[in-house]
């Protein structure tokens, strides 16, 4: 496929995708290079685990390299449509989490270190906001993740997550009284 059109959305990756929908190696090396940040952080933050954030990336950007010849600008900017795809594939990774139980534990003596071992590291604020942002609902953990560690615009999240402004701003407030009130939960257990 050759891709000879200029760039006609106003969107900064919509020429760089043409190249990657054409087999474009080095194009593609830019796309990751311009993009993998932000998606493996919110990969990490949606999943708690920055090993399978990788995979989750990794992931996305190989359905970017298949798929780029079929997106379309429609409604959507490229960057909202990776972040879109990238989300997708947390919940699909939280699903089969839930999914997965084990009949029977496992006969493994356990060789990690005193469960009283990391009390103080558990205290940092950073940990404690990090296990409550696991415990909110998945939607409210998104809206929150995309307005407030990815730093998008209301706007711009509300259309990654497909939904209108007024909606994602109630979801962030919902999770925002969910994180305070997880959050004074465990200050008063201590």
């Amino acid at each position: 496929m050759k891709w000879d059109r200029a760039p006609t959305s106003g969107d900064p990756d919509e020429e760089l995708l043409g190249r990657i929908a054409a087999g474009d190696a080095p194009a593609m090396r830019t796309m990751v290079a311009r993009q993998l940040p932000r998606i493996v952080a919110v990969a990490t933050r949606m999943l708690g685990d920055a090993t399978e954030a990788e995979d989750v990336a990794q992931e996305t950007f190989l359905r970017v390299w298949r798929n780029a010849g079929g997106w379309r600008q429609r409604n959507a900017r490229f960057s909202s449509w990776v972040h879109r795809v990238a989300i997708n594939l947390c919940y699909d990774r939280l699903r089969r989490r839930k999914d997965v139980l084990a009949e029977h534990p496992p006969d493994i003596e356990y060789e990690g270190p005193a469960p009283d071992a990391g009390l103080l590291a558990e205290d940092d604020p950073s940990r404690r906001v990090e296990r409550a942002m696991q415990m909110i609902a998945p939607r409210q953990r998104e809206a929150i993740i995309l307005v407030y560690y990815q730093a998008l615009s209301n706007a711009e999240a509300a259309e990654i997550m497909d939904v209108s402004v007024d909606a994602l701003e109630s979801l962030l407030a919902r999770g925002r009284r969910s994180l305070q009130l997880l959050l004074l939960k465990e200050q008063g257990d201590d």
